[in-house]
């Protein structure tokens, strides 16, 4: 089973703040908010959702290939990718646009602000997915809003089952929107804000929005995840991570562990503990693509976590 994983590809740069953000955001100021901070710590990264999938993905063995629009300045970060066998055949570059560009301050926290700048991003809906053959899983993630819906809809009409990840993209859409993604879609995955989010505009609750897919799973950060299927709510526990440095992009390491969990038939209960685990190693790295591991490295990790062979 082979994947096709339509989101961003951008460059992160992540800046650290030494303090934490509600010490100089007064919320009886916010209407007056200027507030500057310094952050002696810069680091610039390869991200963007489907990057970030597709490299955690091949680091466990699966089979995926991210489709996205990248600008003129991509050629390092491609050579990157294609050094950890990411197939990058469906990326199309956008000679006149910057590739997409977000700005991550974090605070001690772990509460993050940032800036994007969509660039190339923004023309995601040239992309097809009828032009990648072979393909056996979709998956729709933030990206440009227009190839959000063109690609979900495509993925439907080819009858490819698909996993659809709103994240940051959720507050583009309406609620009759939303609920359109959710009757294209075989999975959903969103993060617990997401999740409340969700439920608000459609008009639906978790347990209704779960009852129209296969699975529907909720991230919870360190409380763990729930994973609504079959009429059960599978409750995964959270993995205790070696060191916490940083949260920037441990929810697309997870949708990798749940990607792989589905190309391999596994049940929810593994899935889900793939995908908890892999979340857990890449927050102990800076950087959404600096974590490594072999497969008897996690193997390993996973019999510790779970006290059970994978």
């Amino acid at each position: 089973m082979s994947a096709l994983i339509c989101g961003s590809i951008a460059f992160d740069s992540v800046m650290v703040f030494q303090g934490r953000f509600r010490d100089h955001i007064l919320p009886d100021r916010i209407h007056l908010l200027n507030v500057s901070f310094l952050v002696p710590s810069l680091r610039r990264n390869f991200g963007g959702c489907a990057g970030n999938i597709a490299y955690n993905l091949a680091l466990l063995g699966g089979s995926g290939a991210p489709m996205a629009t990248v600008g003129h300045d991509f050629a390092p970060y491609g050579a990157w990718l294609r050094e950890r066998s990411v197939d990058l055949t469906h990326v199309r570059v956008i000679e006149d646009e910057y590739t997409a560009q977000a700005f991550i301050t974090t605070d001690l926290d772990d509460n993050q602000i940032t800036a994007f700048h969509p660039g190339a991003m923004g023309h995601a809906h040239v992309n097809r997915v009828t032009e990648a053959a072979g393909i056996t899983l979709g998956v729709v993630a933030p990206d440009g809003r227009d190839g959000m819906v063109q690609h979900a809809a495509q993925f439907a009409e080819a009858g490819v089952p698909l996993l659809f990840d709103p994240g940051q993209g959720l507050p583009m859409f309406g609620g009759q929107e939303l609920l359109d993604f959710v009757a294209k879609s075989t999975w959903i995955a969103v993060n617990d804000y997401e999740g409340q989010l969700l439920v608000e505009r459609t008009g639906f609750s978790l347990r209704e929005l779960a009852q129209r897919v296969r699975a529907l799973i909720v991230t919870r950060g360190a409380e763990g995840s729930v994973i609504h299927a079959d009429g059960r709510q599978i409750v995964i526990p959270a993995v205790r991570p070696e060191a916490i440095v940083d949260p920037t992009g441990c929810g697309d390491a997870y949708r990798a562990g749940l990607i792989y969990g589905l190309q391999n038939g596994l049940d929810w209960e593994t899935t889900g503990r793939i995908a908890s685990l892999m979340g857990a190693i890449k927050i102990a790295h800076a950087g959404t693509q600096h974590h490594r591991f072999t497969r008897d490295e996690f193997e390993q990790r996973f019999r510790a976590a779970f006290g059970r062979a994978l």
